[in-house]
């Protein structure tokens, strides 16, 4: 019972890693997925706008952008208590609700 595809001793690691990559050709081919879905909280799709953690944890180099934004935070007024306040009440927590602030 020896079929010719089965690979030989100490080659199935190999074998299994070019199925897997056929087998991701094959999925990209009949289901493409848009760039924009791709991405993951850490890293930034390259067309939306630069994170802290991706400058700190990632050591990315900061854009232009990212440290005008910056300065401009630095320098902002600080929020009284009440805007702290109505912004949390706003804001509706983890499950977007607002009539539950958490």
């Amino acid at each position: 019972m020896n079929d010719s595809s089965t690979p030989k001793d100490g080659d199935f690691a190999s074998w299994v890693e070019e199925k897997s990559e056929a087998l991701k050709f094959e999925l990209g081919e009949k289901f493409p997925v848009p760039p924009t879905e791709l991405h993951s909280p850490s890293v930034h799709v390259e067309t939306g706008r630069q994170k802290l953690e991706e400058v700190l944890l990632e050591h990315e180099e900061p854009t232009p952008e990212f440290l005008e934004e910056l300065r401009a935070l630095e320098t902002a007024a600080p929020l009284s208590d009440e805007e702290l306040a109505r912004q949390a009440l706003e804001a509706g927590g983890e499950d977007g609700d607002a009539a539950t602030p958490e």
